[in-house]
């Protein structure tokens, strides 16, 4: 079910490590190589957090969407962090974020839907504000992923990364920003993480695909536009071909897609941020933002909304 809201993004802001892991430094790690990696994924490099914490990087993720925008840090009265790798069970990595930016009054809270996390967490945001309960929202997606890396798989340990994104979202009488967002039970366990991220890779880029194309075609017809509406599309950045699938089958320029994911791999609930905050700080005449994402659960959404 599509949802609509007045609300705009105001600032973006990210955080990766500086710690550099290679496809060359995976070759002395597990059976694999720089050329089979780069053709079946498009990864060529991701970021490892040594001594940062999933917290220490939304933390720091939020310092600089604060900056990029005019606002005081106590102007933020509605934290959300989409994380499926905080420090533990509770408190939330959001109101660890609220305590470290030292906001006296605000309601923070986590969001766990994988890889979508970020897009659900934009919507549960965004309805929040429309209610006129809260003015300004910080929706961030951080993830640790190398805590729940295997090293001795190659064919997860490959695909994932660390990092952080950021937004702050408020209400705006002249933009209008749609969600799409949906789930159903993984029955057969395709995408798991207990100990350690287990994933059937056959199974996943299929569905990715699927729902990917399905999310794009159903929130642009929600909000009666056409491709060319839209500035960009920001997809998950998971797998090169899977992005490359989708817009061969719906017949988009690839140039059309941000994509980064050949510097920091698969970052889960952070991917869409972070590539939104590189794509809003080059291009600040942009309007029209189209995001996609899946995930494990299945999750999968999507969102049209307006920055700058």
């Amino acid at each position: 079910m599509m949802h609509l809201t007045q609300i705009k993004i105001i600032s973006t802001g990210k955080y990766v490590p500086k710690k550099i892991l290679t496809n060359g430094d995976l070759e002395k790690m597990v059976e694999t190589s720089n050329e089979w990696i780069v053709s079946r994924t498009g990864i060529k490099e991701r970021r490892i957090a040594e001594k940062e914490s999933a917290t220490d990087m939304a933390y720091f993720a939020a310092l600089d969407a604060l900056g990029q925008s005019k606002l005081n840090k106590n102007d933020i009265d509605l934290i959300i962090v989409a994380s499926i790798t905080g420090e533990q069970m509770t408190p939330s990595v959001a109101n660890h974020v609220q305590k470290m930016l030292n906001i006296k009054h605000c309601m923070s809270f986590d969001v766990n839907a994988a890889c979508t996390g970020y897009v659900y967490a934009l919507e549960v945001a965004a309805s929040l504000i429309q209610s006129g309960s809260y003015k300004h929202a910080l929706v961030i997606g951080s993830e640790k992923l190398s805590n729940v890396l295997d090293y001795t798989d190659r064919n997860t340990c490959i695909l994932f990364g660390d990092g952080a994104g950021a937004t702050i979202i408020q209400k705006s009488e002249n933009h209008q920003a749609y969600f799409y967002n949906q789930s159903k039970g993984d029955e057969t366990d395709a995408l798991t993480v207990k100990k350690y991220i287990k994933m059937d890779g056959r199974k996943v880029f299929l569905f990715a695909v699927d729902v990917m194309k399905k999310s794009i075609v159903k929130i642009l017809d929600d909000a009666q536009l056409t491709i060319d509406d839209i500035d960009v599309i920001i997809p998950h950045q998971a797998n090169l071909r899977i992005i490359q699938s989708v817009a061969k089958s719906l017949q988009i320029d690839l140039d059309k897609f941000e994509i980064n994911l050949q510097n920091y791999g698969n970052t889960s609930a952070a991917s869409i941020p972070i590539a939104l905050d590189e794509y809003a700080k080059k291009n600040k005449q942009a309007k029209n933002v189209l995001l996609v994402g899946f995930g494990g659960g299945f999750t999968w959404g999507s969102a049209i909304l307006q920055i700058n």
